[in-house]
């Protein structure tokens, strides 16, 4: 443990900073905790941190010692509206790398107008928790090598669920597929927590873009929410994904907020 004194002004006592864990800092002002700092590695490999800090000096101070102390590059996400979080990142050296959207998106087919959307010939929708393991964790993996050999993975919507060192599928019941009769050619993952089901993934193989799959299987994820009681679903688009934008435009979805995605 590390502990760092810090005369930046909260009052009459000096603040400290105390490194509490490996990647956790807490800011101290006469014993009370004003702020907490935090770093972790997302599944991609790269490493995040966040701050939760009462006063801009306590988020300064935060910054400063957890700088000091973690390897380049650094990122972090905040919510576009927070205006006072954003500037103080900004202080921290940080500057905009990208900014994802965060869709409404109906599920109710009448509203999305995908009722009658059926898979291109020979191509089937095979339902979540019904794909083969095997062949599911084939596709990604295809699909990630084709977009890591393009545009990069990390232009991909920031993931944030954690999975075991080297696994990719954390848990195959939460992806729907579009197969062929000897593969996998699309996949969906849609992830329900606390009633706000998110689609968190949707991708196609490069060879078979544009064919409809992705509006097919969009389709079908949709109508399973719609029938199971749920009136919106939720998604992040990388404003600079217009093909993903035009395809979640296209069937209703509304922006509602945007996050940006910062690095130093």
């Amino acid at each position: 443990m590390n502990t760092e004194p810090c005369t930046s002004g909260l009052g009459e006592n000096a603040v400290m900073i105390t490194r509490v864990t490996d990647r956790q800092w807490h800011a101290l002002d006469d014993d009370l905790v004003v702020g907490r700092g935090h770093a972790q590695h997302r599944p991609d490999g790269r490493l995040f941190v966040s701050i939760d800090a009462w006063h801009d000096a306590a988020f300064d101070r935060l910054a400063e010692a957890m700088l000091a102390e973690l390897p380049a590059p650094l990122y972090t996400v905040v919510d576009e509206a927070d205006v006072e979080l954003t500037a103080g990142w900004r202080r921290a050296g940080f500057t905009v790398r990208r900014r994802e959207w965060e869709y409404a998106v109906p599920t109710d087919p009448r509203v999305t107008g995908l009722e009658a959307v059926l898979p291109p010939s020979g191509v089937t929708i095979v339902p979540a928790g019904q794909a083969d393991e095997s062949l599911l964790r084939a596709v990604d993996r295809a699909i990630r090598d084709e977009v890591e050999a393009s545009v990069g993975w990390q232009s991909m919507p920031a993931e944030v669920i954690a999975r075991p060192e080297g696994d990719i599928i954390v848990d195959p019941s939460k992806y729907a597929v579009a197969s062929a009769p000897d593969r996998y050619l699309s996949l969906i993952r849609v992830v329900t927590v606390n009633r706000r089901p998110r689609i968190g993934l949707i991708a196609v193989r490069a060879g078979e873009q544009r064919h409809g799959i992705a509006r097919a299987l969009l389709a079908h994820a949709l109508g399973t929410l719609h029938h199971s009681g749920f009136a919106t679903a939720w998604t992040e688009v990388q404003e600079s994904n217009h093909a993903a934008s035009a395809l979640f435009e296209g069937i209703g979805a509304r922006p509602m907020s945007s996050n940006l995605e910062l690095v130093r």
